[in-house]
C-alpha cells in the first residue's frame, strides 16, 4: 500500500462571508471524499475569508496510482474551484 498526501492552499479573493466561502469551494469534501482510495478535509484556514487549506490523503497500491489520483484532484481543482490555487505540496509516504 502506498499512501500520498497532496496539500493545496487556495485565495479566494473578494469572499466575503464563511457561507460564500463554502459556496465557492463547491463541496470538495463531498465531491472527492466519493472515493474510496481519498480522505479529504479542510486542513487550515477555517475562519479566513479570503483562504482556504484543503489536504487529500490518497492510498493506492502503486506510487504511479497515487500520483495519477493526486494529478487528477490538482486538475480538477483548479477547473471547478471560484479561487487561486496558490500552492500544491506532495509527499508519498
Amino acid at each position: 500500500m502506498h499512501i500520498g498526501v497532496l496539500t493545496v492552499t487556495l485565495s479566494l479573493p473578494g469572499c466575503r462571508s464563511l457561507k460564500e466561502k463554502r459556496q465557492r469551494m463547491g463541496g470538495l469534501h463531498e465531491r472527492f471524499g466519493r472515493n474510496p482510495a481519498v480522505a479529504v478535509c479542510e486542513s487550515a484556514d477555517h475562519d479566513r475569508l479570503d483562504a482556504s487549506e484543503w489536504t487529500f490523503v490518497v492510498a493506492a497500491t502503486s506510487p504511479q496510482k497515487v500520483e495519477s489520483l493526486c494529478s487528477q484532484i490538482e486538475d480538477k481543482l483548479q477547473r471547478t474551484v471560484d479561487g487561486r490555487v496558490l500552492e500544491v505540496s506532495r509527499e508519498l509516504l
